[in-house]
């Protein structure tokens, strides 16, 4: 029985020492960057290259509103002389009108629609930002999570693979009549405990691994595996910049904010353009007639003006100064919205890190006690209650750890996220 615990000993020492990886779900496993992810990002995304062909379309409305009226060209011919009989008498003796017409915009009107198309593509361009802005969040969030869930897994595998030998010996043991049964299903229920647990966390790697592909617009099916520098996420701090900065920060930065001062200026040169419609247009024409006015070869210029009785377009002016006050309004609230995000994202940044750093971070001394749970359990020096417990603590310690991490650093990204740029950056 005495060699059967110290061959038991060697073996869960081998166990504890044994470093084991996540085993990916697919055989093309890609080690990926930060840097890399976003570069695919930017550059394949489906959302972004939507939004991209809004503001080219909304370009495209700034050179349509500087365009002139075409010139509008009319032709009358007689379809029948009565003095030579002749049908479509195209001769002198026929009578043929030519008509040329030309329309002038007066009061700036082209220039005012021309003001109002090029807010309108400054209203998508900071819409395409403000999306850029939460895509890449959505990104460099998943990335992290992603980073530590695999952290996470790691510590499952070992203790998986450790438990196993375990129960393989405990099972021999038992068929030789040396231990008893209610040990073995003991350490079978704790093992399938385990491996419930890893294979949740499994899950919800998949679901992040095709969150990131989505992103990326990345179709191969590649299993990534995200690279960190811990040290500069470790040197992540708030200290050196305040609440109040933050906040005016963002007033300056946020892209959603932009769209909504660009708006208020876009509803500011609809009215211009309101006005200038107030004005008619003036219609310049040349008429030639060849045979039907009182002389021969009859020429004469033409201007018209609808007269402005009835329809000033005061309807549309009306409406133009009422959306300005709404534009206005929605501008004072996106800056309340603004200063909220920030500090609310401030507060969590804060709390989140002050227990990141009051948290016990090193585990090496966890690492030398569990290898002495092992020997002392082995020796039989503890009971299996007391050596489960142990395990569960070990692992809830570790894995508790990598999510307090994730936690601290989507905290600062949600915090660069409510500023509008990266102010806290580990890569």
């Amino acid at each position: 029985m005495q060699r059967f615990f110290w061959a038991l000993t060697a073996l869960l020492l081998l166990g504890s020492t044994t470093q084991t990886k996540a085993a990916p779900l697919s055989a093309d496993t890609v080690r990926l960057t930060l840097t890399e992810a976003e570069q695919r990002f930017t550059q394949n995304n489906l959302n972004l290259l939507a939004q991209r062909y809004n503001v080219s379309a909304a370009q495209a409305q700034i050179l349509q509103a500087k365009l002139w009226d075409n010139p509008t060209i009319s032709l009358e011919q007689n379809t029948y002389n009565p003095q030579t009989h002749r049908v479509l008498d195209v001769t002198k003796t026929g009578n043929s009108i030519v008509q040329v017409q030309q329309l002038f915009a007066i009061a700036g009107r082209r220039k005012a629609a021309t003001n109002v198309a090029q807010q309108n593509t400054l209203v998508e361009q900071f819409n395409f930002e403000d999306l850029l802005r939460t895509l890449r969040y959505q990104l460099r969030s998943t990335y992290y999570d992603l980073y530590y869930k695999q952290q996470s897994v790691g510590v499952y595998d070992k203790e998986v693979a450790s438990f196993q030998r375990t129960v393989n010996l405990y099972q021999g043991q038992y068929d030789k009549g040396n231990i008893a049964l209610k040990e073995v299903i003991r350490l079978k229920a704790f093992l399938f405990q385990l491996r419930n647990e890893r294979q949740a966390l499994l899950n919800d790697i998949a679901s992040e691994q095709a969150d990131l592909r989505i992103l990326m617009r990345d179709t191969s099916g590649a299993y990534y595996i995200p690279t960190a520098d811990q040290q500069r996420l470790k040197a992540l701090t708030l200290t050196g910049r305040t609440e109040e900065q933050l906040i005016d920060s963002a007033q300056v930065n946020r892209a959603d904010l932009k769209a909504r001062q660009a708006t208020v200026q876009q509803q500011t040169q609809n009215l211009r353009y309101q006005r200038a419609l107030a004005t008619p247009d003036l219609a310049v024409g040349y008429v030639y007639d060849r045979a039907g006015n009182y002389i021969q070869n009859y020429n004469a210029v033409t201007l018209g003006i609808a007269v402005p009785i009835f329809n000033r377009n005061q309807g549309n002016i009306r409406s133009a100064q009422n959306q300005i006050e709404v534009s206005k309004a929605q501008l004072s609230q996106q800056q309340l919205v603004v200063q909220n995000d920030v500090q609310e994202a401030w507060r969590q940044a804060r709390q989140t890190d002050q227990l990141f750093q009051s948290a016990d971070r090193e585990t090496g001394d966890f690492d030398r006690l569990m290898k002495g749970i092992d020997e002392s359990y082995a020796k039989r020096n503890l009971t299996i209650v007391e050596f489960l417990d142990f395990y569960e603590s070990y692992k809830n310690n570790l894995v508790q750890l990598n999510d307090l991490r994730a936690s601290r650093v989507r905290a600062f990204e949600q915090l660069n996220y409510a500023v509008g740029r990266p102010v806290f950056n580990a890569q």
